[in-house]
């Protein structure tokens, strides 16, 4: 890669081993003044390695980095904070001290290191110059754990600019976000861009990154292997030089045989957020349910895993007609839901990899009350095999695996189950390439099994990709179904924003 000394950032030769693991091998990277970058990668690319020995989490083991032209080594994060390096995260929380308020929060810096006596009137006053820059309107002293999540990450991009920040890395920025926030994210990085702001970005949704990157570096297995302008590739490309394969070797549609009717639902209903819905699905069927956010698809999979309490309304299994008043009533019925919200709902993050896929089945696993340790590391090592989840350690706990792998666990622990329907709430939110490649070929494996799939998500091209038959929602209701062979993304589109008004 031919690279310009005097990049703001310049990395050269950047190698950095693990015990057995060679992360980064002789790894390249620069980043212009004024440019946004996106750094891509599927799980194990060895990118987010390379962005901890930039941002002085991780020191290199060869190599060096130089900024301005001028070289030097980061070997704590204080010392990338001194060189104007700052980290936006995906999980904010993690950044953020939420007892604090926000004018704490952004000025935390400053406060650490000036003087003992402190102008709090000067330091409201220069959050809220801050904050107002870059649009917020909620109050500098307010708590940051009474903030919602977009509001806490403009907390994040303030601090940065209060300290006059050169690079902000953004970290799956807008993985929690809706697409109106998204959005007002861009448009702040494109006002941090025009005041030279070197930006990184990382994402796996590939859309984002050509609507707002000016170059993109792909890595794979540790090592660079291409950089270009955005303008020169397309996203089969990207997908091929991320995974070494083309799109549709490493997403394949199943070719399965739809059956019988299998569930039906009819007229179910929830205040305003789920408004006589109904449709029916069949045995081998993936049912695509697409709506933009607060349509309804989340508050939609919760009346029918008995999660929520529908106002009126019946879901019928086969020939039973079901009674659900908590999920306990779904499960035994042969539902499985897996949520959006995977940390919070899906997974137990403070347990093992083996406690979460025992769960479901722990009274298979269990003798007089007992559960018999070895089956249920046996189970544990077969359902980590199969899965693919990584590292390959039972053992592991949840919370220390990465976001893909996290989502294997949430889907893997329902196999066992032997359901009949399964819903999978948005399960590639936050998950790279690689991983969704695994949860659609399980999926896929699911249908071909005769189960019956509804696969709920806001990403187009996926429900487009994966689905046989695609229901709109717009304001909690139906107001669309669409075969797979007249689903475009504009169609969708026209339908869930326009709403029942279309």
């Amino acid at each position: 890669m031919s690279v310009d000394n005097a990049s703001l950032l310049y990395m050269q030769g950047i190698s950095k081993s693990f015990p057995g693991v060679k992360a980064l091998q002789e790894v390249d990277f620069d980043l212009q003044s004024g440019e946004i970058h996106a750094l891509l990668g599927a799980n194990g690319a060895g990118k987010s390695t390379l962005m901890k020995i930039v941002s002085g989490a991780y020191t290199s083991d060869e190599g060096h980095i130089s900024m301005d032209g001028k070289q030097f080594q980061i070997q704590t994060p204080k010392e990338a904070m001194d060189q104007g390096i700052y980290c936006v995260y995906q999980e904010v929380d993690t950044a953020l001290v939420p007892e604090l308020t926000v004018t704490e929060n952004v000025m935390i810096d400053k406060m650490v290191q000036g003087d003992a006596w402190v102008s709090w009137r000067k330091l409201h006053r220069e959050a809220e110059a801050i904050l107002a820059k870059i649009g917020a309107t909620f109050s500098v002293r307010s708590k940051v754990d009474e903030l919602s999540i977009s509001q806490k990450q403009l907390v994040l991009i303030a601090r940065a600019m209060a300290h006059k920040a050169k690079i902000i890395i953004f970290d799956e920025p807008t993985a929690p976000l809706s697409l109106e926030e998204s959005e007002r994210l861009f448009q702040i990085m494109d006002s941090l861009k025009q005041e030279g702001v070197g930006i990184i970005f990382i994402s796996h949704r590939l859309q984002e990154v050509f609507r707002v990157c000016d170059r993109i570096t792909v890595m794979r297995d540790g090592r660079h292997v291409l950089t270009q302008a955005a303008a020169s590739l397309d996203i089969a490309g990207v997908i091929e030089a991320m995974l070494g394969k083309t799109f549709t070797e490493e997403f394949p549609k199943a070719d399965v045989v739809i059956g019988e009717k299998l569930l039906e639902v009819k007229e179910l209903r929830r205040g305003t957020k789920v408004r006589g819905v109904s449709f029916t699905l069949r045995r081998g069927e993936i049912l695509g349910v697409v709506g933009l956010v607060g349509a309804g698809k989340t508050e939609l999979s919760r009346l029918i895993f008995g999660a929520d309490v529908a106002d009126g309304g019946e879901v019928w299994l086969g020939e039973r007609k079901l009674s659900l008043r908590q999920p306990e009533d779904a499960v035994k019925a042969g539902i499985a839901l897996v949520p959006e919200e995977r940390r919070k709902q899906g997974v137990l993050v403070e347990e093992t990899v083996k406690r979460n896929l025992s769960l479901p089945i722990l009274r298979k696993l269990s003798s007089l009350g007992f559960v018999k340790r070895g089956a249920e590391s046996a189970h544990a090592a077969k359902m980590v095999e199969q899965l693919g989840v990584q590292p390959r350690d039972p053992d592991r706990t949840v919370k220390h695996l990465s976001g893909g792998n996290q989502q294997k666990v949430a889907v893997g622990k329902w196999l066992p189950t032997n359901a009949d329907v399964y819903m999978f709430d948005e399960p590639t939110k936050g998950v790279d390439v690689g991983a969704k490649s695994d949860i659609f070929r399980l999926i896929g494996e699911l249908a071909t099994e005769g189960k019956g799939i509804i696969y709920l998500s806001c990403e187009l091209n996926e429900i487009i990709g994966i689905a046989d038959r695609i229901l709109v929602m717009s304001y909690g209701s139906v107001v669309k179904e669409l075969s797979r062979s007249e689903a475009t993304q504009d169609l969708i589109l026209t339908y869930a924003s326009a709403g029942e008004a279309h």
